[in-house]
């Protein structure tokens, strides 16, 4: 099994992670601190990377990116609609990795410094 979406929800100290394979299955739950999630990513094959969009996720998005994962943000407003439950960081997570695979999902651009500068 290989993660096709992975589903990051950031957080101040810890990310929660969620990945998801081409039926749609969770097959991996994890938290980790932000240089874990850079580090795990990097043992993995390109595969989408979706986020909330933020000033950390962009930031963590060019990072994923230059290790040649295809990075999706969208707006928290937008992924809402998919927490399934009581809202946790975990849940969350599942909810970014559910709504990246939607065709009607609005991405957001991933920004450089300078875009985010102006």
């Amino acid at each position: 099994m290989s993660i096709v979406i992975l589903g990051i929800d950031l957080g101040k100290n810890s990310c929660s992670v969620v990945g998801l394979d081409e039926s749609g299955t969770v097959i991996v739950r994890r938290r980790m601190r932000r240089d874990g999630v850079i580090a795990f990513a990097s043992k993995l094959e390109p595969c989408t990377m979706a986020m909330e969009a933020c000033c950390g996720a962009h930031h963590m998005g060019r990072s994923l990116a230059a290790q040649g994962h295809r990075v999706r943000l969208m707006s928290p407003e937008y992924v809402r609609p998919y927490v399934k439950a009581q809202k946790n960081d975990d849940r969350d997570a599942e909810a970014i990795a559910e709504a990246a695979t939607r065709p009607t999902m609005r991405f957001v651009e991933l920004k450089s410094e300078e875009q985010l500068d102006v």
